[in-house]
């Protein structure tokens, strides 16, 4: 098997793991969390491209738990994605929406391809057949799939018009992250940075003394690292290191974000922008306040995370530091805001969508916004609550606080 693959395939090992101990943390009966560690649903696909060739590709629809509400979560292209990948990837999304106070469970879908060897063309057939596969098992009350790795607004697009041709309903509930033009929000885009940007304040203001002039280093400088660099910019923070998959920039006295931000559009990287250059390795062990990996999973892990000197780390991105570091990081006192909360605006973005395509209606940037602020803030005063309480770290408290809500609201449906 190759390492890819088999990290995939541990991530789903990953999520149990940290399910079962979630259980006995909260002395929960061994039926009730067998039953949350198997998928309500795993559907499998075959989808063919037929040309002078025949070029067939397996994909997956993964629905974990319904107990909220629909199922809720993005489709992936990808060529290692695994079904167990998948099936991990929507149990993340049952923790994701039930700690935000969504009224979704947890979905995710992926397709094992590689996006770049195919045409627009193609990229169009293959999404139509996967959604003319599944179709049965979707729509705005059932299942509301959404933009992942690879995936974006154009892919949904062809997508929700599948699903319209083959039903025969006007739903474009039945899919989010789509277009504005067709009754997608603006704030997609920044949905995600912002919704970091006000957690790592919310903390700063409660632990920090607040988020002004705050040192922050920004790993990944993709949509939400930007973002959450533009946000945090504009609440006041100091953003002194920035890096991309080619390297990094250090400004001790802050970073312009808005003129690296021309910078890469212009040259494709930070790298070279008028600083001082460093590694990406280097800007994980920078002496700053606060560090916010947004780039790719395990970036932090055991052979770094002794060296990481930020006080504060905010995951931006899913899965950022591996399961030895953070036990390390935890040993040393680094606080860690994880993925399940710090980067959830993308699906508090998701549910504005979906309501808003559900009632016929028309919402205004601003107001959206305010909505995910509000959601990011109500989050982590739970949390807050359950790290007293159980006297945990953030980590765990937002797991028994989703774990919680699922547990109580299935158990009201018996």
């Amino acid at each position: 098997m190759e390492t890819a693959s088999l990290e995939r395939t541990n991530l789903y090992d990953q999520q149990l793991k940290i399910l079962r101990r979630i259980g006995e943390i909260m002395g929960l009966d061994g039926d009730i969390v067998e039953s949350l560690s198997i998928p309500e649903r795993v559907i499998q696909v075959k989808v063919q491209l037929k040309g002078d060739t025949i070029k067939t590709f397996i994909g997956w629809r993964s629905q974990h738990n319904s107990a909220l509400g629909p199922y809720k979560g993005g489709i992936r292209f990808h060529p290692q994605v695994t079904k167990e990948e998948v099936i991990a990837l929507s149990m993340i999304m049952t923790w994701k929406n039930s700690i935000m106070g969504l009224p979704f469970g947890g979905g995710k879908g992926g397709l094992r391809i590689d996006p770049s060897v195919l045409t627009l063309p193609e990229t169009e057939r293959v999404i139509r057949e996967y959604v003319a596969q599944m179709y049965k098992y979707m729509g705005g009350d059932f299942d509301v799939p959404a933009p992942d790795l690879n995936t974006d607004g154009q892919i949904m697009a062809w997508a929700v018009d599948e699903y319209i041709r083959l039903t025969g309903k006007n739903d474009f509930s039945s899919f989010t992250g789509k277009p504005t033009e067709l009754n997608g929000i603006s704030t997609r885009s920044f949905s995600t940075g912002l919704g970091v940007a006000e957690v790592t304040k919310i903390y700063a203001e409660k632990f920090m003394g607040g988020i002004e002039g705050k040192r922050i280093a920004i790993h990944g400088f993709g949509n939400v690292g930007y973002n959450s660099a533009k946000f945090l910019q504009e609440m006041g923070g100091k953003v002194v290191a920035i890096s991309d998959v080619n390297g990094g920039i250090l400004d001790w006295n802050g970073l312009d974000v808005g003129k690296v931000k021309e910078f890469s559009d212009r040259y494709k990287t930070v790298k070279d922008f008028p600083a001082k250059q460093i590694s990406n390795e280097e800007l994980l062990t920078l002496d700053v306040d606060i560090l916010i990996p947004a780039s790719i999973e395990g970036v932090i892990n055991a052979m770094n995370a002794h060296s990481v000197k930020a006080k504060l780390i905010v995951e931006g991105a899913n899965g950022p530091i591996s399961v030895k570091a953070d036990e390390i990081l935890k040993k040393r006192g680094v606080i860690i805001i994880p993925d399940i909360i710090a980067n959830a605006g993308g699906v508090i973005g998701s549910y504005v969508e979906w309501a808003n395509n559900k009632i016929g209606g028309i919402i205004e940037e601003e107001e959206v916004k305010r909505i995910i602020r509000n959601k990011m803030r109500e989050a982590m005063g739970r949390v807050m609550k359950t790290t007293e309480k159980y006297e945990s770290d953030y980590r765990t408290a937002a797991m028994i606080n989703a774990v919680d809500r699922v547990v109580k609201s299935a158990k009201l449906r018996m």
